[in-house]
């Protein structure tokens, strides 16, 4: 592992956490999971882009300390890949949570959580289109109830609507993000061979350019953050220290160190408890009700990730 995180891992909490590697992997989507309800929690408290930008400043500013030495090292492959590396930033980062965000305008968070099971279902069929990975059939049957489960929950259990084109807005926001981090996940592939804390700095800067860029342009212009930030209420606050330490860095860092540890095949199985963990925080801490609809969704898309991942475990070399 790399000097900075065995530094980390030999002192107090981080070396127990280092040492527990499917902890790890349960808090990284636990922390995930809860992106969505502070979208939902953030009305009212604070402005959507606003939560945007003080999420990468944050961890911008906490990252570049340890990241300075990594991104001087790999500078030389880090340079030709810039514009690649900015998109990474501007839609893996920005766009995706500028979309998660707002849609807490519009629809619920147990929605947005679980919808965000679709993504392994666009990035199978992404996959599928631009680099002839064809899926295996349990993963096919995977494919299927999942998204039997992402139609279910987006139209609160009444799938006809999608015949009169009824999907609530912020279904259609949360799925649009869905695809856009399946994109970002398939590109990756192309990312340069650097320190994966220099790789998490550089796509945080951009992220934080495009996040200024969207208030510019998008939002009520720069000059308007004067305004939002003293509206942001100490409610507001606690969820920019939220989300620019837990899903940006921790997640990062935790998901990392079990790569690390178990493998990717083994380790990139726990992503899939994010939709899981989503709802039950969004019940627990939004208040929001568990309907029948969710349990139906919820079952499918749990289904379907079973099988998906029974395949590609049950085919991949450890």
């Amino acid at each position: 592992m790399p000097t900075q995180q065995n530094r980390l891992s030999n002192t107090g909490l981080f070396a127990y956490l280092f040492s527990k590697p499917y902890l790890l992997l349960v808090l990284a989507p636990l922390f995930w999971g809860g992106n969505i309800s502070a979208g939902k929690l953030a009305v009212g408290n604070v402005d959507p882009y606003l939560l945007t930008i003080g999420r990468w400043s944050g961890a911008l500013l906490i990252l570049l300390p340890l990241a300075l030495p990594h991104v001087i090292a790999d500078w030389k492959r880090i340079k030709p890949k810039l514009p690649l590396l900015a998109m990474f930033g501007f839609f893996g980062f920005t766009a995706f949570n500028v979309l998660m965000y707002n849609s807490s305008l519009y629809t619920s968070a147990i929605n947005g959580s679980i919808e965000q099971a679709s993504i392994p279902v666009f990035v199978l069929l992404g996959n599928l289109a631009f680099f002839g990975i064809k899926p295996k059939p349990m993963q096919i049957i995977g494919l299927i109830l999942t998204v039997i489960g992402v139609i279910w929950v987006a139209t609160h259990g009444v799938p006809s609507t999608l015949l009169s084109l009824q999907l609530n807005i912020g279904d259609v926001m949360v799925l649009s993000a869905c695809v856009l981090y399946a994109g970002y996940s398939l590109t990756l592939r192309y990312k340069p061979a650097t320190h994966w804390l220099s790789f998490l700095a550089v796509t945080a800067f951009f992220a934080l350019i495009g996040a200024l860029l969207a208030q510019a342009f998008i939002n009520s212009g720069i000059t308007e953050l004067a305004r939002l930030i003293p509206q942001t209420t100490p409610r507001g606050w606690a969820l920019i220290f939220y989300v620019m330490i837990f899903p940006s860095i921790l997640s990062q860092l935790f998901y990392a160190r079990g790569v690390e540890m178990l493998g990717p095949n083994r380790a990139s199985i726990f992503i899939n408890l994010l939709p899981v963990f989503g709802t039950i925080i969004s019940v627990l801490l939004v208040g929001e009700q568990f309907q029948f609809f969710h349990l139906v969704a919820a079952i499918l898309v749990v289904a379907g990730i079973m099988f998906s991942e029974f395949s590609t475990k049950h085919s991949a070399k450890p």
